[in-house]
């Protein structure tokens, strides 16, 4: 299989989650400011480092942790694009298209970086994508704690797909794992 075909498998599994979540809880994460959604993705992270490091006392695993950090992002990416409300404010629908526009938008930054750099990450250690992931977040803190304000770096939303493609990239190795 292709990269192309794996990461289309890895999209349709973080947004059947994303879907059954937004069923089960409506899109009450639009009350979410980026920044917290930055530390909800930041727990993932931490937690998935914790658990490559150290016994987990609660079996949960490294594959629903990398599946949230795909689907706070586009959150991320979203509340960047149209900003925080003070209640649920969208439809399951708008929910769902909105998470189709920013995953295409990163999927197609994934398809021309995989050609710019020849496939490395299938070279890569699975734990590198946790410590890649883990730097771009304290990145994107601190454009964040500088009210979102750069002077050469890429912002918030650069910094929220790299999360995206490398959280990606964990999950289609784990599913390679497993059919090995």
């Amino acid at each position: 299989m292709n990269t192309e075909q794996q990461f289309d498998e890895a999209i349709a599994l973080c947004r059947d989650v994303y879907a059954k979540k937004l069923k089960d809880y409506g899109a009450a994460w639009r009350i979410l400011r980026p920044s917290s959604l930055t530390d909800q993705i930041f727990i993932k992270a931490n937690r998935i480092r914790t658990l490559e490091t150290k016994e987990a006392k609660i079996n949960e695993g490294i594959r629903s942790e990398l599946i949230g950090i795909v689907n706070y992002a586009i959150m991320g990416l979203i509340q960047l694009e149209i900003g925080f409300a003070d209640k649920d404010d969208m439809s399951v629908e708008t929910a769902l298209e909105w998470y189709d526009k920013k995953m295409k938008l990163t999927r197609d930054l994934m398809l021309a970086k995989n050609h710019d750099y020849d496939e490395a990450w299938r070279s890569m250690r699975t734990e590198s994508y946790t410590d890649l992931i883990l730097m771009k977040l304290y990145r994107t803190k601190q454009i964040e704690d500088n009210n979102g304000q750069t002077i050469i770096s890429e912002g918030i939303d650069a910094n929220y797909m790299d999360m995206i493609n490398y959280a990606m990239f964990g999950l289609i190795k784990i599913q390679e794992e497993k059919c090995q």
